[in-house]
C-alpha cells in the first residue's frame, strides 16, 4: 500500500493559499524524470545524508512493485530499468474531482470522468551497468497488448491501470475503508498492472518506477519557465467546444516554426496536443520527449542541480504529486546514474505495425515479438536484432494485425518502392529498414534533388500499410492512381535521414566498449530520436 512518508494519512496534501493546478500525463513523464535527474545530481555532488533525507521526506511510497518482481524475466545484469507512469486521471490522492474550473475553464481538459485512470505515459529508462548512455523507450499509449494483473485479456496497454483499480475496488467495497484508503489500495492494484503488463510487453524486469498524476505540473512548469521548445512547423490547435454531438477538443496553442519560449500554462498545451497533428497522439509522445529533453537542459544551464537550497524547493513541489516504489534508495541510484544529465539521455519511440478499430475502439497494431527484440537489443540481452516470422497470436474477435515477415498463412505487407533526393544508396537504406518491418521491397530510385517533403502514396489495397509507413516519417499517406495496386511509394526529402538497417551480428560486436555508438542505430524505431542535452526539433 503507498504511504506518505511523513504526512498524516487520509489527507489530500495542502497546497496553501495557491490554487490547484493539474497537466497534462503527458508531461507528468518529464516532471518525474527532471525529479530524477535531480536526485541523480545528489552523487555527484557530494550531499550528506541530512540533505538527502530533507529531500526525500514526504515523498509518496508505494509497494505495487512487489507483485512485479515475483513475476519478472530475469536480470542478466546491474543495470537498472526504471518506468516512468504519467496518469491521466482529473482526481486528486484521494478520489476527489479536481476542481472544475481549472479541469474544464482554464485547462480544457473536460470533466472529472474523461480519462479515468488511463496511463497515458509510459517511458522505460534504462541505465547501463558500465555507465553508458541512458535509454529512454515511449511506449505508444494505444498499443493493443496481452495485460498482465489486469483481468489477462488483450485491452490498449492505457487501461491496464484502470480495469485492475476498477477490480480492486469492486473486491474493496464492503470492508468499511475511508474514501481515501479505498482510493490508495486500489490505485495500488492499478500500479501493480500496469508494471506487470509493460514487464510482459517488453520483456524485462521493471526494477524501480515513479508515477505522476494530473496535480502539479502548473506549479513546476512555474517554477522553471520560461521553457523553450523547437518545432519543426507553425502550429495552430483552436479549442473546439464539446457540444452533445462533438467530443471537442484543441489546447488554443498557436506558435510558429523553430524556438519559443514559453510559460507554465503555454507548456501545458505544448505537451496535451494531439489534435492537428499528423500522427496524433505518436507525435505528441515526441512532444513528450522533447518536453523532458527541454526542461532538463533548462535545470542545468540555470544551475538547479548544482544547487541543494534550489533543489530543495523543486523537491517540495514534485514530491507533493509523484509516487515511488519504497526499494527505491535514491541516494544510492544517484551514485549509479550519472549519466542522466548532461546529455546523455536518448527517447525513441516503440514502432507499431498500423491501425485497426477493435470492438469499437482505435488502437495501435503491434508485434510483441518484434518489440522484445529491440527491446533486447537496446538493453544489451541480445547480440543482434532479427526479425521475427510469424505474427503472434490474436484475441478473440480480433482480426489478424499485419505481420513483419508473412508466414505461409498470412497474407503479405506491400511492396513498398522507395525513391531518395539524396540518391539510390539512400532509397536502398530506407528499403532495408521498411522489410525489416515485414514489407516487401520494391523499385529504389532517386527523387528530384530538390525535393522538400517526404511523401507516402498508395495504390488500391495499400491503405492500411501506407499510412503504417507514413507514421514513420510524420506525414499523412495519401491514394494514387499512378502507383501500382498493392503498393506503396515513398519519396524522401532532401532534408530526411534514411533509417539505418537492422545491425548485424558482427557490426554489434565491433561497437565501442564504451557504449558511445548509437544503441538504437539500425532498429525500427516510430519515428526519429529525441536525444536529451539541448532543445530538440519535434513536429
Amino acid at each position: 500500500m503507498a504511504e506518505r512518508g511523513n504526512r498524516p494519512r487520509g489527507r489530500a496534501p495542502r497546497r496553501g493559499a495557491a490554487p490547484w493546478r493539474i497537466a497534462d500525463p503527458l508531461t507528468m513523464a518529464g516532471r518525474t524524470l527532471a525529479c530524477t535527474v535531480s536526485v541523480a545530481v545528489l552523487g555527484a555532488s557530494g550531499f550528506t545524508w541530512y540533505e538527502y533525507r530533507s529531500l526525500d521526506d514526504g515523498m509518496i511510497k508505494s509497494t505495487a512493485l512487489a507483485d512485479a518482481k515475483r513475476n519478472a524475466p530475469p536480470h542478466l545484469d546491474k543495470s537498472v530499468n526504471l518506468l516512468l507512469i504519467g496518469l491521466d486521471s482529473r482526481k486528486d490522492m484521494d478520489g476527489n474531482d479536481l476542481p472544475k474550473q481549472f479541469v474544464e475553464g482554464e485547462l480544457h481538459a473536460g470533466s472529472s470522468e474523461i480519462g479515468g485512470y488511463n496511463t497515458n505515459a509510459l517511458i522505460v529508462l534504462h541505465i547501463p551497468a558500465n555507465g553508458g548512455k541512458v535509454t529512454a523507450l515511449s511506449v505508444p499509449r494505444d498499443d493493443y497488448v496481452q495485460t498482465v494483473g489486469a483481468d489477462g485479456r488483450m485491452h490498449k496497454i492505457k487501461e491496464a491501470y484502470g480495469i485492475a483499480k476498477e477490480a480492486a475496488e469492486a473486491k474493496l467495497n464492503g470492508k468499511g475503508l475511508s474514501k481515501s484508503e479505498l482510493e490508495r489500495q486500489s490505485r495500488e492494484a492499478g500500479r501493480s498492472a500496469t508494471i506487470q503488463t509493460v514487464q510482459s510487453f517488453l520483456d524485462v524486469p521493471i526494477d524501480h518506477f515513479a508515477e505522476v498524476n494530473l496535480i502539479g505540473f502548473y506549479d513546476i512548469a512555474k517554477a522553471v519557465e520560461p521553457i523553450q521548445v523547437c518545432l519543426n512547423h507553425p502550429v495552430d490547435d483552436p479549442i473546439i467546444a464539446r457540444t452533445a454531438t462533438h467530443e471537442g477538443g484543441g489546447t488554443g496553442l498557436k506558435l510558429p516554426a523553430g524556438i519559443s519560449s514559453l510559460d507554465a500554462a503555454q507548456a501545458l498545451s505544448f505537451v496535451r496536443q494531439r489534435h492537428h497533428l499528423t500522427n496524433g497522439d505518436l507525435d505528441r509522445t515526441h512532444r513528450q520527449q522533447a518536453f523532458i529533453s527541454s526542461v532538463e537542459y533548462r535545470l542545468k544551464q540555470q544551475g538547479i542541480l548544482n544547487d541543494f537550497g534550489q533543489l530543495q524547493k523543486l523537491f517540495g513541489v514534485v514530491k507533493k504529486d509523484v509516487v515511488i516504489d519504497n526499494e527505491w534508495n535514491v541516494l544510492d541510484f544517484a551514485q549509479q546514474a550519472p549519466n542522466l544529465t548532461g546529455g546523455n539521455v536518448e527517447f525513441n519511440t516503440l514502432p507499431i505495425t498500423g491501425f485497426k478499430t477493435i470492438s469499437g475502439q482505435e488502437v495501435n497494431t503491434v508485434n510483441p515479438d518484434l518489440i522484445k527484440k529491440i527491446v533486447r537489443q537496446l538493453f544489451d540481452r541480445d547480440q543482434a536484432l532479427a526479425a521475427p516470422s510469424t505474427e503472434p497470436g490474436s484475441a478473440p474477435g480480433e482480426t489478424a494485425a499485419p505481420t513483419p515477415s508473412p508466414s505461409p498463412s498470412a497474407a503479405p505487407k506491400s511492396v513498398v518502392d522507395v525513391n531518395a533526393a539524396a540518391g539510390a544508396g539512400a532509397a536502398a537504406t530506407e528499403s532495408k529498414a521498411l522489410v525489416a518491418l515485414g514489407y516487401q521491397a520494391g523499385r529504389i530510385g532517386d527523387a528530384r534533388p530538390r525535393t522538400r517533403a517526404t511523401t507516402v502514396a498508395y495504390g488500391s489495397g495499400a491503405k492500411a500499410d501506407a499510412q503504417a509507413v507514413a507514421a514513420r516519417y510524420g506525414v499523412t499517406a495519401v491514394p494514387s492512381s499512378a502507383v501500382a495496386a498493392g503498393h506503396v511509394l515513398v519519396t524522401l526529402a532532401a532534408t530526411r535521414t534514411p533509417s539505418p538497417t537492422p545491425a548485424a551480428p558482427s557490426a554489434r560486436a565491433s561497437a565501442p566498449a564504451d557504449g558511445s555508438a548509437d544503441p538504437a542505430a539500425g532498429l525500427p524505431m516510430q519515428g526519429p530520436a529525441v536525444k536529451a542535452g539541448g532543445i530538440p526539433c519535434v513536429d
